[in-house]
């Protein structure tokens, strides 16, 4: 492919109000900075500000776009496939720990 892809931060959320969207209404987005590659059509997990896992998330777009600030922005939209169980967010924020976002303390 040659692309650069973000399986698996992608829905990594950094904001709050975005996450709770998409928890509240089913579909969400979130806006990242740069030109990025997500997997439209595919399901991944989605984590909290603070790296941990809450539910699995189909991605439905992605668009990237210069802004009228002229930053190069990338729009991401989703929809809520299901929240994750107590034991399935533990298991996949371990993972995640261990995999991307450096050991648990």
């Amino acid at each position: 492919m040659g692309f650069p892809t973000e399986f698996n931060s992608v829905c990594k959320f950094k904001s709050d109000q975005e996450l709770y969207e998409l928890l509240e209404y089913g579909r969400g987005k979130m806006v990242k900075s740069g030109f990025r590659v997500y997997p439209t059509g595919q399901k991944v997990i989605a984590y909290t500000p603070d790296n941990r896992a809450i539910a699995i998330v189909k991605i439905v777009a992605s668009i990237a776009e210069i802004n009228f600030q002229g930053e190069e922005v990338t729009e991401v939209e989703m929809e809520l496939v299901r929240r994750l169980t107590d034991e399935e967010s533990r298991i996949q924020t371990a993972l995640a720990h261990e995999m991307f976002f450096g050991e648990q303390s």
